[in-house]
C-alpha cells in the first residue's frame, strides 16, 4: 500500500511539477509514439481540459501542435468531419492569437494545407478554393516554393474535381517551367497538365505525350487509359486498365484512393456491359472505405460519413439494378450522403452546385417512377415522384425561411442572433471579395477577405451544433399530398409544378381531387418553343412587327406545357422551373386567333388568374401578415440623366393617394436611406433602374447614388409582406438548376421578403406606371397582391386611350406575382357606408313610427 502511494505521488508531483504548456506537450508527444482509438479518446479528454486553461502564446502554440496531429490520425481514419473541425479550431487559434508573430511553426504543412484538402474530399470547394489560396500565397510571401507548388498541386485537383479544366491547364502551364522544383513536384504538375489536356480533348494519342514525360510505364498506361476512355474505346481502355493494375502498389494507396480506384473499374465494367464484375468491384470500394462491411445488403445508412466517394458507388449501384425500388434505395443513399456532405457547408455557391448534381439524380428517379405508375397504375408513386421533384428545389431559400422562422420565434436567443449577425458579414464580405476581384485588387486584400470567410464560415458551423442540438425536433419544411389538397381546396386553385430536366420536362397537376404526372419530351421542338417565345419579349417593336408569329408561338407553347389541362380552374399557383422560370404563363393563348387586336386575344389572364412560388413549401408557408400596410417607397427618378424615369413621379402621387406611405424620391432615394428604413415597413416599394448582371457581375439595382448587388440584398433581415419591383429584369439573373435565377426578386425573397411582384425582362417607364396606379388602387380596396395583380392587366387591356400597339404582351406581361394567394378585403371606407346607411335606414324607421303617412300623430297622446 505504501509502495504504491508512493508511485501516485510520483507521477502527481511530476504533472504539478510541468507547466501546462509542458503537459500539452507531453500528451501531444504520448499519442504520436502510439496512435489508436484508445489513445484518441484520452487525448480528446485532454485536448478539452486543456482549452479551458491555455492563456499564453506559448501554451496556445502547444495546443495547435497537438491539434494538428489529432487532426492529421482523424483525417487517415476517415473521420474527415471530426478531423476538419479540428484543423479548423487550430488554425483559428494560431490567427487570434497571432501566434505567427511568436513562432515559426509551419501552419501551412500543419494545418492549412491538410484543411485544403479535407475541403476538396468533402465537397466544399468554396473553402477549398480559399484556404488554398491562402497558403499560396503566404508561402509566395516567404519565398518558400515546396508549399507554394504543393498549394498549385492541390489547386489545380480541385479545378479538375470540379471540370474547370482550362483553369486548371493555365495554372500548371504558369509552373511548368519553374526552376528549383524538387522530383516529385515537377512529375505531379506535369500529369495534372497532361490529365486536363485529355479531358479537354487536346491529346488524342499517347504518341502526342513526349517519351521525356514518361518517366514510368504507370504514367503511361494511366495516360492510355484516359485517352482511350474519353474516345469512347471501352475495350482498349479496360486493357490500360488491367496494366495500370498490375504496376499499381495497393499498400501505398490510402483506404480513399483505394477505394476511388476499385469504383473507377467498376464504371469501366458498368460501360462495357459486365455487370457481375461492375458489382464485385463496387463491394470492395465499398468494403474498403466501411471495413466492417462484407455486402451492401447489410449497410446501415448510419454508419455512412460526408464522404462524396460514397455518393459516386451508390450511384452505380442504382445503375446496376433491375428492381426500381432497390434502384430508388441506392439512390435514396446518395441523397442521404449528400446531406451528410451538405450539412457541413455554409456557402451559398458550394450548396446550389450540389444541387444541380442532386437534380440529376432526381430526374432519374422520377422517370424510374414514371415508368413504373406506367405499368401499375399506382397513385401513391405519384407524390413519391413529386417529392423528388421538390428534393433540390430553391434549398438554400427553403434553409434561410426556416432559420428566420426559428429566429421569430425565439427573438431573444443569443446562439440565433449570432447566427443571423455571422450570415450578414459572411455576405457583406462576399460582396467585398467579387468587387476586389473585379477590380483586379492586391493578392493581400483578396487572402486577407478570404481568410475572414474561413473564419466567418467555422464560427457558423460551430454554432449550428449547438442550436441543432438545442433544437432538436427542428426539421426541414415537410408536406403530405393532403396539405397541399386542403389549402387547394380552400384558395379554389390548381398547382402545376415543372422538373426542367436534362432529356425531359416533368408536369405535376395537384388538385383538390388528385395529382397526375405528365412527361414532356424536352427534344428540339420543344426547346425551340420555349426560346422562341422568350424571345419576343426581348424588345418593345418584336410583337408587333409580327403580330401572326406572336400568336402562333403563344398557343402553341400553351399546348407543349399541357395547359389545357388545368383549363376548369379560375386560380392557378405556378411552379416553374429551368427556362420556364422566364415564362410569363399570362400572356399565353388558350386558342387559336387570327385577329391582331390584342384585347380581343384569348390570353390565359382573360380566365385564370395565375401566382407563382419558388417552391411547394412556400405556397403552404403561411407567415403572420401585418394589417398596417404601411409603404416605403423608393424613386430615384435620375432626372436631367439618359436614364430618366419622368413618370416614376406619377407612380408616387398615386400611391401616395391610396396608400398609407412613406415616400423618398430624387436625392433623397439612397442606398442608405433605403437599408435604414427596409426593416420598418410592411410594404417596399422600388421605382428605379436594375440589370440582370453578367457572367462577372451579379445582378443589381440602383439607387440615387450609387448601385447595391444581389450580395448586398442577402445581408439584409427584412419581415415584410410585400416587395414590389417596378424595375426593369428583376427576375432575370443567372440560371442555377433548383435555386433558380440569381435575381434581384431572389434577393428579397432571401432577405426575408414573404410575396413579391417583379418584372421578366426591360419594361417601358409609361406602361409601368399605368399598370402601376391600377395596381394600388386595386390594393388599396381589396388588401390582395394577387387579385389586384391580375386586375391591373386586364384594366390595361380594357384602357381606351392605350393604343393597340402598346397593349402588346410585352407593355403588360412582365409582372409576375410570387406569393401566397390571398381573398379580398373590403375597404374601410366601404364599411363606413354601409354603417352610414344603416344608421339612415334605423332612423328613416323610426321615423315611419312616430308619424303616419297622413301626418298625424300614432302616439295617442293629444297635442
Amino acid at each position: 500500500m505504501k509502495k504504491l502511494s508512493f508511485i501516485f505521488f510520483l507521477i502527481y508531483g511530476t504533472a504539478l511539477s510541468q507547466n501546462l504548456e509542458e503537459r500539452i506537450y507531453v500528451a501531444a508527444e504520448t499519442f504520436i509514439e502510439n496512435p489508436n482509438n484508445t489513445s484518441l479518446n484520452l487525448l480528446s479528454q485532454q485536448e478539452s481540459a486543456f482549452k479551458k486553461q491555455v492563456k499564453s502564446k506559448g501554451e496556445q502554440l502547444a495546443l495547435v501542435f497537438l491539434q494538428s496531429h489529432k487532426g492529421f490520425y482523424l483525417e487517415q481514419n476517415t473521420q474527415l468531419k471530426e478531423a476538419i473541425i479540428t484543423f479548423e479550431d487550430a488554425l483559428n487559434r494560431f490567427k487570434t492569437n497571432e501566434l505567427s508573430e511568436f513562432s515559426d511553426f509551419d501552419i501551412l504543412e500543419s494545418c492549412l494545407i491538410p484543411l485544403g484538402n479535407l475541403y476538396t474530399k468533402t465537397g466544399d470547394y468554396t473553402n477549398a478554393e480559399n484556404i488554398i489560396k491562402q497558403y499560396i500565397f503566404l508561402a509566395k510571401k516567404s519565398n518558400r516554393l515546396k508549399h507554394q507548388v504543393s498549394g498549385a498541386i492541390n489547386l489545380s485537383i480541385l479545378y479538375q474535381t470540379i471540370g474547370k479544366h482550362e483553369t486548371a491547364l493555365k495554372l500548371t502551364s504558369s509552373y511548368l517551367n519553374k526552376q528549383n522544383l524538387n522530383k516529385y513536384q515537377k512529375q505531379k504538375i506535369i500529369q495534372l497538365h497532361i490529365d486536363s489536356q485529355i479531358a479537354l480533348n487536346l491529346i488524342s494519342s499517347v504518341a502526342d505525350i513526349p517519351k521525356t514525360i514518361h518517366k514510368n510505364t504507370y504514367n503511361q498506361h494511366r495516360n492510355n487509359y484516359q485517352i482511350q476512355l474519353q474516345k469512347g474505346n471501352y475495350v482498349e481502355a479496360l486493357k490500360a486498365f488491367n496494366k495500370v493494375k498490375t504496376q499499381l502498389s495497393k499498400d501505398s494507396l490510402s483506404r480513399r484512393k483505394l477505394a476511388k480506384f476499385y469504383l473507377e473499374e467498376a464504371q469501366l465494367c458498368k460501360l462495357l456491359n459486365k455487370l457481375s464484375e461492375g458489382k464485385k468491384c463496387l463491394n470492395l470500394a465499398l468494403q474498403t472505405l466501411l471495413p466492417n462491411i462484407k455486402y451492401i445488403e447489410q449497410l446501415n445508412k448510419n454508419s455512412l460519413y460526408a464522404e462524396n466517394t460514397f455518393i459516386d458507388i451508390f450511384d452505380l449501384y442504382a445503375t446496376l439494378q433491375e428492381d426500381h425500388k432497390l434502384t430508388l434505395s441506392y439512390y435514396d443513399l446518395s441523397f442521404y450522403v449528400s446531406q451528410l456532405l451538405e450539412d457541413n457547408w455554409t456557402s451559398q455557391e458550394n450548396k446550389i452546385s450540389n444541387q444541380a448534381a442532386n437534380r440529376i439524380r432526381s430526374e432519374k428517379c422520377i422517370d424510374i417512377i414514371f415508368n413504373e405508375y406506367q405499368n401499375t397504375k399506382n397513385n401513391a408513386l405519384l407524390f413519391s415522384a413529386f417529392q423528388y421533384a421538390e428534393l433540390n428545389k430553391s434549398g438554400i431559400l427553403k434553409e434561410r425561411s426556416l432559420k428566420k422562422m426559428l429566429l421569430q420565434q425565439h427573438p431573444n436567443d443569443s446562439l440565433l442572433l449570432q447566427e443571423a449577425h455571422l450570415f450578414k458579414e459572411q455576405e457583406e464580405i462576399t460582396h467585398l471579395l467579387i468587387n476586389e476581384q473585379l477590380g483586379k485588387s492586391q493578392a493581400s486584400v483578396i487572402t486577407t477577405l478570404s481568410s475572414n470567410l474561413n473564419t466567418i464560415s467555422t464560427k457558423l458551423k460551430t454554432l449550428k451544433e449547438a442550436i441543432n442540438k438545442k433544437y432538436s425536433n427542428l426539421k426541414d419544411p415537410n408536406f403530405l399530398i393532403d396539405d397541399i389538397q386542403i389549402q387547394l381546396l380552400k384558395d379554389k386553385a390548381v398547382l402545376v409544378e415543372y422538373f426542367y430536366g436534362k432529356k425531359n420536362i416533368y408536369q405535376f397537376i395537384i388538385s383538390s381531387d388528385g395529382i397526375e404526372l405528365n412527361k414532356i419530351s424536352l427534344d428540339e421542338a420543344t426547346k425551340k418553343s420555349i426560346a422562341d417565345f422568350i424571345h419576343l419579349f426581348d424588345n418593345a417593336s418584336t410583337i408587333n412587327n409580327d403580330i401572326s408569329k406572336f400568336t402562333n408561338s403563344a398557343f402553341k407553347l400553351y399546348n407543349a406545357l399541357n395547359l389545357s389541362k388545368i383549363s376548369r380552374f379560375e386560380n392557378v399557383i405556378i411552379i416553374p422551373d429551368g427556362l420556364l422560370n422566364f415564362i410569363p404563363f399570362e400572356a399565353l393563348l388558350t386558342s387559336k386567333t387570327n385577329t391582331t387586336n390584342f384585347s380581343k386575344m384569348p390570353f390565359v389572364m382573360q380566365k385564370q388568374s395565375i401566382a407563382y412560388n419558388t417552391s411547394t413549401v412556400f405556397y403552404l408557408k403561411k407567415e403572420k401578415k401585418n394589417n398596417a400596410n404601411n409603404l416605403l417607397g423608393i424613386f430615384p427618378v435620375f432626372e436631367k440623366t439618359k436614364n430618366s424615369l419622368i413618370y416614376s413621379i406619377d407612380e408616387a402621387k398615386v400611391i401616395k393617394e391610396e396608400m398609407d406611405a412613406t415616400l423618398f424620391l430624387k436625392d433623397q432615394a439612397t442606398k442608405k436611406t433605403f437599408i435604414k428604413n427596409s426593416s420598418n415597413y410592411n410594404i417596399i416599394h422600388l421605382s428605379t433602374h436594375a440589370s440582370s448582371g453578367d457572367f462577372s457581375i451579379t445582378a443589381n439595382i440602383e439607387f440615387a447614388e450609387e448601385t447595391m448587388f444581389l450580395n448586398e440584398l442577402y445581408s439584409l433581415h427584412l419581415n415584410t409582406d410585400l416587395v414590389v419591383l417596378s424595375a426593369c429584369e428583376t427576375g432575370i439573373g443567372k440560371l442555377y438548376k433548383g435555386e433558380g435565377p440569381m435575381s434581384i426578386a431572389r434577393g428579397f425573397q432571401y432577405a426575408g421578403a414573404q410575396n413579391l411582384l417583379f418584372s421578366l425582362w426591360q419594361i417601358n417607364d409609361l406602361s409601368t406606371s399605368k399598370i402601376m396606379k391600377s395596381f394600388y388602387k386595386n390594393y388599396s380596396n381589396n388588401k390582395s397582391a394577387n387579385i389586384s395583380n391580375h386586375q391591373s392587366k386586364l384594366d390595361y387591356l380594357k384602357d381606351d386611350t392605350i393604343s393597340n400597339i402598346k397593349k402588346s404582351p410585352y407593355y403588360w406581361g412582365a409582372f409576375v406575382y410570387y406569393g401566397e394567394l390571398t381573398e379580398p378585403v373590403n375597404d374601410n371606407k366601404l364599411i363606413y357606408v354601409f354603417i352610414s346607411l344603416f344608421i339612415l335606414l334605423i332612423i328613416l324607421l323610426l321615423l315611419s313610427r312616430i308619424k303616419k303617412p297622413n301626418g298625424k300623430d300614432t302616439t295617442g297622446i293629444s297635442p
